[in-house]
């Protein structure tokens, strides 16, 4: 069996500034400046010097003369020493502000389908904008996966209309969508206007997030006495879309994803004749990040435009 230990590290003995008044003297070859340049007494020095020599099982500094020169062991030391302390400098101690133009690493969005049709783009061109080389990763996320997602994943915030959030989940509300009905006039017979009969006797594509194929509109029509017929459902609102076009299916959809300018069709959309209750979208981040400074700036870049990118849209749509 391997013997272990070496491993039984004394880290009660290992100090931080036992590292910096190493490379104070790794700097100054003397204890004397090295106290100097640390503002501390020369005996405290002497004291550090000697505790770094029984740590590191070396005699480190030796002296000749006026100067106290390294010993060879103490010289491969050095790079590690200046490692580690670059490393708490620049990671752990990182300066409070965060400079998107200097951020090199990945950014982790995680979005609904919806979310990410609507705001991919948007996203990746205002983000890069100020953060030039950063990159940025879309992550796919339901209602049901995104608190897994978010520590599995480590991403950084969610877009999505999320309502059960435990209490290590932060939210920001961004804005209310409501439902339209789309269809293809040719391919149906409909006209500007669904009728609640016309609704419930034409057949339906559904974009059914977890594979059924039912929601709350059918509970809903029942209490008045109809029901529909859905005749396909997909998780996928691109291939609903697609289906739609030339063929007799009425579908609901968010109203901004009716107003998706990625499609050259000419389907018609209406209030649907059934009440269907709004959703809220949100952005969501972990608790523990709230105030790091990377999320802060990200929180706040997506939130802008995300609620910009809603009111374009819906000015877009009233434009018509």
């Amino acid at each position: 069996m391997a013997n272990h230990h070496h491993y039984d590290i004394n880290w009660r003995g290992v100090d931080l500034n036992l590292l910096i008044a190493f490379a104070a003297l790794m700097e100054t070859r003397s204890v004397t400046k090295a106290a100097n340049k640390l503002a501390i007494g020369q005996s405290a020095m002497s004291h550090n010097l000697s505790r770094l020599r029984n740590l590191l099982n070396d005699p480190l500094f030796e002296r000749h003369g006026h100067q106290m020169l390294p010993t060879q062991a103490a010289l491969e030391h050095a790079t590690t020493v200046d490692t580690i302390l670059s490393l708490v400098t620049n990671e752990l101690l990182r300066p409070s502000t965060f400079i998107p133009a200097d951020f090199c690493g990945t950014f982790k969005l995680g979005l609904t389908d919806y979310a990410e049709l609507l705001f991919a783009p948007a996203l990746y061109d205002a983000i890069h904008h100020q953060a030039p080389q950063c990159q940025l990763s879309f992550f796919n996320v339901d209602r049901h996966s995104y608190y897994t997602d978010f520590n599995q994943h480590r991403i950084d915030v969610v877009i999505g209309s999320m309502t059960d959030m435990g209490k290590d989940i932060e939210h920001q509300y961004l804005y209310t969508e409501d439902h339209v009905c789309l269809y293809d006039q040719r391919a149906t017979g409909l006209n500007d206007n669904v009728t609640l009969d016309q609704y419930s006797h034409h057949p339906h594509a559904l974009v059914s997030p977890d594979g059924k194929l039912t929601t709350q509109v059918d509970t809903q029509l029942q209490r008045q006495g109809f029901e529909r017929q859905v005749a396909v459902g997909s998780h996928n609102f691109l291939t609903i879309r697609h289906l739609l076009s030339g063929r007799d299916l009425i579908c609901v959809v968010s109203r901004l994803m009716a107003q998706l300018d990625i499609f050259n069709d000419q389907l018609t959309q209406c209030p649907p004749p059934v009440t269907i209750a709004d959703f809220d979208i949100r952005l969501l981040w972990l608790h523990r990040n709230s105030n790091h400074p990377r999320n802060q700036w990200l929180r706040q870049i997506v939130a802008k435009t995300v609620i910009t990118q809603v009111e374009q849209l819906r000015t877009g749509q009233l434009s018509q």
